[in-house]
């Protein structure tokens, strides 16, 4: 069974930084593609950012570019998400998943962003 465990979320101020981390198991954590996704109140599933299987490609929401940095430690089945300069427009529940409409997406993290 695949389960994916994010942590690191909390309130933080508009500018501010958090760095995410998703713990795998259940799955070879080192072939596979990584994503993250967000989900806001009352709005559609969000993909944030990739990570191709050995961290030599990643990409990023044009709503997100520049400011946060997406990585992996295959030695740890981990994948990261740091945050930078967010925005109350952050505000969402985020996920790891292994695609980017958010398959096997297990429990978030909530990211609130307000002063």
């Amino acid at each position: 069974e695949v389960r994916l465990v994010a942590s690191g979320g909390g309130l933080v101020q508009p500018g501010g930084s958090l760095k995410l981390s998703c713990v795998a198991s259940g799955l070879a954590f080192h072939f596979w593609q990584m994503n993250w996704v967000r989900q806001a109140p009352g709005k559609r599933l969000e993909w944030v950012s990739l990570i191709d299987y050995d961290g030599g490609r990643t990409d990023y929401a044009d709503s997100v570019k520049g400011r946060f940095i997406i990585s992996r430690d295959n030695a740890k089945k981990t994948v990261y998400l740091q945050m930078n300069s967010l925005k109350p427009e952050d505000t969402a529940l985020y996920y790891c998943a292994t695609s980017a409409d958010g398959q096997n997406r297990g429990q978030g993290t909530q990211v609130t962003v307000s002063s």
